[in-house]
């Protein structure tokens, strides 16, 4: 069960009310394919594992014309029972139900025993019997097409049914449920009775919805169409389901169209509507999933009182429902995708035709989102210059409204359509250049850096080809700002080819454009220049540039020019070693820029004046800006931006350093697990700080889904590379560790310079595992592996040392959290030539400092381990003690695994930590059961099972468990009862 913990631990309440002599009844609702009857077959499962008696029917669409059906088909489906059998064999009543029945009774008998009296007491009479020998499940399916006798025996037995050890469940479509359906009052009356409850399927969460695609799929499927799947379906699994299998194999032009076996059933539906009420839908299908009213009436060609029948028709029969304006929506997205489909072609070109003419009224034209709309519909009914004319409008629009994925979708449909359109310039309002700039800065304003690089080359190109023609007169402004733009975006590609090309373009770019008279272009392009700059190991150069643009802005009156220029000399400052002056620029730039509402550059200035506070150990300064930047990125659609994704991802790791890790793990949370491209998987690697540091099961989901994105060029790789390596770490894998560390590290080397200051920590990584194989090839006498495990250590020590002193930046500063890591490298390298030094790795809290919470807890860690070795046992105690109290405060579960680990091997720390039994007296006797489930490897499903519990209520004892026992794993919390031999008293059957 996928996403029904709730529900399902409702239904088995009921079960519990039941085996005590508490007759209860559930209705179970939702709509068709929801996932009613999976879950009441799980229920079912459930309840014949604790002894119930189990009658199942289900209706059919067959109307009133079999009574009593489904109690038939429960009857039929238990008959082989003895005790069923024996209990129908003295009710003839219920007998003739079965196929056989007629053989039963005497040849005089009276047929009134068919009599709606004595068949309800006749199964009142059964139910009783039954329940005296074991409690029962009555479970009626399809409430919504029970003929009436059934109906009025679900309202008998609810009224009647009191002490008796008996659970009924009925369920039923809420979308069948129309106005005038018979079934409606009998829902109405069940519900006043204090013995029913409501059971309301809503569609899956989407989450929940792609977790059962991903277990339900045959292989591996692919982000975008795992994504397009579950917005398609809406939360219903039964779509879902159907739309996956029509997506695996076949014709790939084909697997966005909906299954035939899938709009049919959508389509019997609409059929069983009148003439007017088809046509409505038909309108509103082409109007989209929101249909106004007015212009639904004007498609549809109906008269206003016709029209007011046909649409109330379509809302009782829960096909459009009234979304609280002046119009509708289809109940789901699916059926107007049917209705649709099922348009004839002439139909669907005239309708479309018909909302163009509606739509192109300036007053409605004045409502955002209407050019969109009429963009779809003169393309959908082929009068292109319409939807080119509408296609712009609706890219400014978007712009505007800080949608850019949106803007760019409309701008570069419009350049698809400028050669078949007359006069496009001046349709446009804007040379084809100044729309394919457009174009390309929301392609890059919505994170999709490769397709507006690759509009601008283009672009370029095409400048550069009319030029030596000379077709025309060229524009060089417009010319150098996307060249300047193409510079900029290549610079976020982050491989040296493109980072040598941007320097190039930029440095061309500014030798094309006339400095006099002075323009903002000319000005941009240079601050542009000196940006790319700093790729370069010398800063001299960018530095000059950076000034240069500086002057050349404020020649030609441009605040934000002058932003940008600032922001580089800030950069160059802070990495340098000059950081009061570098926050000193980085300010002015950031208020400058946000006074001239310059987003891009405003950002820009926001990250790296994070940064300059993060790297001067001000976490909270550093924090509260970059959470500012975060909301204006998001209240702006530039999230996924240049700087717009990083000041997100810093605002993170401010917390993450600052032990505010609830508030880190909101943040975490945010970042999308179903990643379908670089900037989502970058956001997706950075959570994984928290995930691993908290051993949450989230890490392993990322993973799978970042992994795809490792082959393009980016830093995701490098973080969840060296994140993998501790969560190896954690868990005593130190060859994973070492392969996933070293990998990292080999992502971060560049000849001829060799390694940057990143690559500290995953080689500080390596180097733990290197110590710990060390102490223990020394603790068995192995000299042999002691040797080549210290040779690999000093290696990684020098990779270490060589990153930060990074030759490619002489005069670059290492920052508070870098030496840390250093200090900890040479901590580690210690620990590995077996002089553990207590002052070794006091300097590593030394060099963190408070501000770096988890870190501190780390180092305290290992300095209580070796204050221990050393003897100075009080000491030793103290660490542990602030160490274990933050892991707590923290939940880094891992750490206070290792903690524990620590306690009971020195025998410090609290006394529940020394091995004697007492760790297990904070346990209930239910957590003790669930301890021996898993100690004997039992699942969480399987628990629940074995116990007659809900599985949530199960991953809830499991979580409670490892947080009283400190475990970090199943895995650690089965060796504590092992240990402390509760698994010596027998598992529960």
């Amino acid at each position: 069960m996928v996403g029904r913990d709730d529900e399902l631990g409702r239904l088995l309440t009921l079960l519990d009310d039941a085996e005590v002599g508490r007759s209860v009844a559930a209705l179970v609702s939702g709509d068709a394919g929801v996932g009613k009857s999976r879950l009441v077959r799980e229920v079912s499962r459930l309840a014949t594992g604790r002894g119930f008696t189990v009658l199942s029917g289900q209706c059919a669409e067959l109307g009133d014309s079999v009574p009593y059906l489904p109690l038939a088909d429960a009857l039929r489906g238990t008959a082989e029972s003895t005790g069923v059998r024996d209990a129908l064999s003295s009710r003839p009543a219920l007998n003739r139900l079965l196929p056989e029945g007629g053989e039963v009774g005497t040849a005089n008998e009276d047929r009134s025993g068919l009599a709606r009296q004595q068949m309800f007491g006749a199964v009142l009479g059964l139910l009783t019997e039954l329940s005296a020998a074991a409690p029962v499940l009555l479970v009626l399916e399809d409430l919504h097409w029970a003929d009436a006798s059934t109906r009025d025996l679900v309202t008998f037995l609810s009224r009647m049914l009191h002490r008796e050890r008996v659970a009924l469940i009925g369920t039923y479509r809420t979308d069948d449920l129309h106005r005038r359906h018979p079934l409606r009052p009998v829902v109405a009356e069940l519900q006043r009775l204090p013995g029913v409850i409501s059971v309301d399927l809503a569609p899956l969460d989407p989450s929940a919805l792609a977790e059962h695609l991903t277990a339900a799929a045959p292989g591996r499927i692919d982000a975008t169409e795992l994504n397009d799947i579950v917005a398609r379906a809406e939360g219903n699994a039964y779509y879902a389901e159907e739309l996956l299998a029509a997506s695996i194999g076949g014709d790939p032009a084909e697997r966005h169209a909906l299954p035939a076996g899938l709009a049919d059933l959508l389509l019997n539906r609409v059929e069983q509507l009148s003439d007017a009420s088809q046509r409505v839908l038909r309108a509103a299908a082409v109007a989209g999933r929101r249909a106004d009213d007015e212009l639904v009436q004007a498609a549809s060609g109906l008269q206003a009182a016709e029209y007011e029948d046909a649409v109330r028709e379509a809302v009782t029969h829960r096909l459009l429902v009234p979304d609280g304006t002046e119009g509708y929506v289809f109940r789901h997205a699916l059926l107007r995708e049917a209705v649709y489909a099922d348009l004839l072609p002439g139909e669907r070109t005239r309708l479309h035709g018909t909302m163009s003419s509606l739509l192109s009224d300036e007053h409605r034209l004045a409502v955002p989102g209407t050019a969109a709309e009429l963009a779809q519909h003169s393309l959908a009914s082929h009068d292109i210059p319409a939807a080119f004319a509408a296609s712009v409008r609706a890219g400014e629009e978007a712009e505007r409204l800080g949608a850019p994925a949106e803007a760019h979708r409309h701008f570069d449909q419009a350049l698809a359509l400028w050669e078949r359109v007359t006069e496009p310039e001046k349709t446009a309002g804007m040379a084809r250049g100044k729309l394919g700039l457009l174009s390309a800065t929301s392609a890059a304003d919505s994170g999709d850096y490769e397709r507006a690089v690759h509009l601008l080359r283009r672009l370029r190109q095409a400048f550069a080809a009319a030029a030596e023609r000379g077709d025309t007169v060229p524009d060089v402004l417009l010319a150098s700002r996307i060249g300047e733009r193409l510079a900029s975006y290549l610079m976020l590609m982050d491989d040296r080819k493109s980072i040598d090309e941007a320097i190039e373009v930029a440095r061309t770019t500014v030798e094309a454009i006339p400095a006099e008279p002075p323009t903002w272009q000319h000005a941009r392009a240079i601050a542009t220049y000196a940006n790319t700059l700093l790729s370069e190991d010398d800063f001299t150069l960018a530095r000059e540039q950076a000034e240069r643009g500086l002057a050349a802005a404020r020649a030609a009156n441009a605040p934000w020019v002058q932003a940008d220029a600032l922001v580089t000399l800030g950069y160059i400052s802070n990495r340098e070693g000059r950081n009061d002056e570098a926050i000193k620029l980085l300010t002015q730039a950031h208020r400058q820029a946000r006074e001239a509402e310059v987003l891009g550059v405003e950002l820009r200035a926001t990250y790296h004046l994070a940064v300059a506070h993060l790297e001067l150990g001000d976490l909270t300064i550093g924090a509260a800006v970059a959470h500012e930047g975060t909301k204006r990125a998001n209240q702006t659609g530039l999230n996924m931006a240049p700087f717009g994704l990083d000041v997100q991802h810093l605002h993170f790791q401010c917390h993450f350093a600052d032990g505010k890790w609830d508030h880190a793990q909101e943040i975490a949370d945010g970042f999308p697990v179903r990643v379908t491209n670089v900037p989502e998987a970058y956001l997706s690697s950075m959570a994984l700080f928290i995930d691993v540091a908290r051993d949450n099961p989230a890490a392993a989901e990322r993973l799978e889904w970042i992994e795809p994105f490792w082959s393009a060029p980016g830093f995701d790789e490098f973080i969840a590379r060296g994140l993998i390596a501790e969560h190896a770490l954690w868990q005593g894998d130190s060859e994973q560790a070492l392969a996933e560390a070293q990998a990292a590290i080999g992502l971060v080397h560049l000849p001829p310079w060799g390694y940057n200051p990143s690559v500290i920590r995953p080689a500080t990584v390596a180097l733990g595992a290197r110590a710990d194989r060390t102490v223990k090839a020394r603790a068995v006498g192995d000299e042999e592996t002691v040797s080549a495990e210290l040779a690999a250590a000093g290696e990684l020590l020098r990779i270490a040392r060589e990153g930060a002193a990074f030759a490619r930046r002489p005069k670059f500063i290492l920052g508070p959290e870098g030496r840390g890591w250093l200090a900890r490298a040479q901590a580690e390298y210690r620990r590995a030539s077996g002089d553990n030094d207590p002052q070794a790795w006091q300097t590593v809290l030394d060099e963190f400092g408070p501000a770096y919470v988890y870190e501190t807890a780390r180092t305290r860690w290992r300095l209580a381990e070796a204050l221990a070795e050393a003897g100075r046992r009080d000491e030793a105690a103290d660490q542990w003690r602030q160490a274990q109290q933050t892991a707590d405060k923290l939940k880094a579960r891992p750490l206070r695994a290792a903690l524990d680990d620590l306690a009971r091997r020195a025998r410090i720390g609290t006394p529940e930590q020394h091995g004697d039994g007492a760790v297990l007296a904070a346990l209930t006797s239910r957590e003790r059961e669930v301890l021996r489930l898993i100690a004997a490897g039992r699942s969480n499903r399987e628990i629940a099972s074995v116990l007659f519990i809900a599985p949530k209520t199960a991953s809830v004892h499991v979580s409670n468990i490892l947080g009283k026992l400190g475990a970090a794993s199943r895995t650690e919390a089965a060796a504590i009862a092992h240990r402390e031999g509760l698994i010596s008293q027998p598992s529960p059957r």
